[in-house]
């Protein structure tokens, strides 16, 4: 698998992809056309236009996966895909309902190159209960593509210590999530991305970029259950072989 999985697609005063644009060409190198899914957003044709702006200067066409009367033989045939961020409920409650899951998930596996943003990146976890998006639909189930064994939280916004705001925190929403669930969470912080290559042989998995985030440097976190959420960066291949272990709730010790 090749997967390339950005926190945000635009850094606050940068440009749409400005901020990991070397990054991204050169996990493309070589693709001529892009297969673009839009379907987090609502209007596709606007979102697809913006993407083709973004990408044709360097060469690189992009094809709107609604712009295909047959969306299972385009990503079939597909020779990249750039999974669009938005609402993560509504992109995979469409994926769901045009058959693509498991379309993509075999072409992923096989050796599709994967660009994901945002929701693009939160559908390659098992599944999406760590999104922070609003369920403005209600998909088929939270399942997903499951290219990678632990959740990601992307936009991950560390809590501001000098805030007068009482409700929940990022944290304490995860927090949540680990009193149900055995599974980690990687929270990738704004300007942070993940790369993934994995074969038969080996697998490789490294979170670079810069955090946008003034509130700490390093560009993600890590949550598991029963620990110390820790800042990590670089190489975090061990987490690619960690169990997961879904609806399995914590006991309570007296």
């Amino acid at each position: 698998m090749h997967l390339l999985l950005l926190s945000n697609s635009t850094n606050h005063g940068g440009g749409y992809l400005e901020h990991a644009l070397a990054e991204v060409l050169a996990f493309l190198d070589g693709v001529t056309e892009l297969t673009f899914v839009p379907f987090a957003g609502a209007d596709h044709d606007a979102y697809t236009a913006s993407v083709r702006d973004a990408f044709a200067p360097h060469g690189i066409a992009v094809r709107g996966l609604h712009e295909t009367d047959d969306p299972v033989a385009a990503v079939a045939s597909a020779q990249a895909l750039f999974v669009g961020g938005g609402n993560t409920f509504r992109l995979l409650a469409a994926l769901q309902r045009l058959g693509l899951v498991p379309v993509i998930r075999a072409r992923v596996q096989g050796g599709l190159p994967y660009l994901g943003a945002s929701a693009g990146t939160n559908i390659t976890a098992p599944s999406i209960r760590t999104t922070n998006d609003m369920p403005i639909v209600q998909p088929e189930s939270f399942e997903a593509l499951g290219l990678v064994p632990f959740q990601i939280n992307p936009h991950y916004l560390d809590a501001d210590p000098a805030s007068v705001h009482n409700g929940e925190s990022r944290a304490t929403r995860i927090t949540e999530f680990l009193e149900e669930n055995d599974v980690l969470v990687l929270g990738l912080r704004e300007g942070a991305h993940l790369s993934i290559t994995s074969t038969d042989a080996c697998a490789l998995a490294v979170i670079g970029g810069e955090s946008a985030n003034p509130l700490s440097a390093r560009p993600a976190i890590l949550f598991e259950r029963g620990q110390v959420p820790r800042d990590i960066a670089g190489d975090v291949s061990p987490l690619l072989a960690h169990p997961a272990r879904y609806d399995s709730p914590r006991v309570a010790v007296a």
